[in-house]
């Protein structure tokens, strides 16, 4: 799945432009074509959808139906996106993760100050 724009990714963006921060989005000449790119400070931003990226938490459950097919797809991409962040992390980048149900309105203050303070560090 390589779906671009999605909500949580919007939502991450427009807080980075508000804070000051400008970046790139899908850099094709990156490997996994990141969802953000801040070139200045050699950050990459990747913002996770829970299922999609089988991160375990409550949106990422199986389907109940072709429940075996589902889980090698979701095992792949999660494999996918392990060795993509690695080929960046050799490349020199510093890789931040964020996941999709950290964005949800009780969490969202509290994963925006660790971005912050990720990308300060």
């Amino acid at each position: 799945m390589n779906s671009k724009n999605t909500k949580p990714e919007i939502i991450v963006r427009k807080k980075l432009f508000s804070k000051g921060y400008r970046y790139k989005i899908h850099d094709k000449k990156l490997p996994g074509r990141p969802d953000i790119v801040i070139p200045k400070l050699k950050i990459i931003i990747n913002v996770h959808g829970c299922y999609w990226h089988y991160h375990g938490c409550e949106k990422s459950r199986l389907p109940k139906t072709r429940a075996e097919y589902w889980l090698t797809r979701l095992e792949n991409n999660k494999k996918r996106d392990f060795f993509n962040k690695q080929k960046l992390i050799k490349l020199g980048w510093k890789v931040i993760d964020i996941w999709e149900c950290t964005l949800n309105k009780s969490n969202i203050a509290k994963t925006f100050e660790r971005l912050e303070h990720q990308i300060a560090v």
